[in-house]
């Protein structure tokens, strides 16, 4: 299965884009995070027997699902959720969402582990992003 497909994904960015996209107000609050089978082979954690799957992140451009993609036209994959976390925070996001639809579901899950209220989308889409919070005000000055 194509993830970014499923996902919506109509375009691509590059690192470097992010920043000028931001400072105009054309990139999203948030972005998603998702598991991916490996398509780049490096050294250290390019080992794909090791390390099958990595992390892709999908930002938004105009409202519009785009993937992070390297200066030379890879998909920019993380095997670590804490350097993703860091490089997230270092791009400008105070928040993103994770999904994993490529692993199986269960193997978390126990009676001390409680199950989302919350119903996926029947396409498996990720939703519309929220509209932009109103900036922070402070009263008291």
């Amino acid at each position: 299965m194509d993830q970014d497909v499923a996902l919506g994904i109509t375009t691509s960015v590059t690192q470097s884009d992010l920043a000028p996209l931001r400072a105009m107000g054309r990139l999203g609050e948030y972005a998603v995070v998702y598991r991916v089978n490996r398509s780049v082979q490096g050294g250290g954690f390019g080992n794909q027997s090791r390390h099958p799957r990595t992390w892709a992140v999908l930002v938004y451009v105009d409202g519009q699902a785009a993937r992070v993609y390297s200066a030379r036209g890879h998909g920019r994959e993380w095997s670590s959720l804490d350097r993703l976390e860091r490089w997230l925070r270092d791009q400008g996001f105070w928040y993103w969402w994770t999904r994993n639809d490529i692993e199986p579901l269960g193997a978390a899950t126990g009676p001390d582990v409680e199950e989302s209220d919350q119903p996926m989308p029947a396409d498996g889409a990720v939703p519309s992003p929220p509209p932009p919070l109103a900036p922070w005000v402070d009263e008291q000055s």
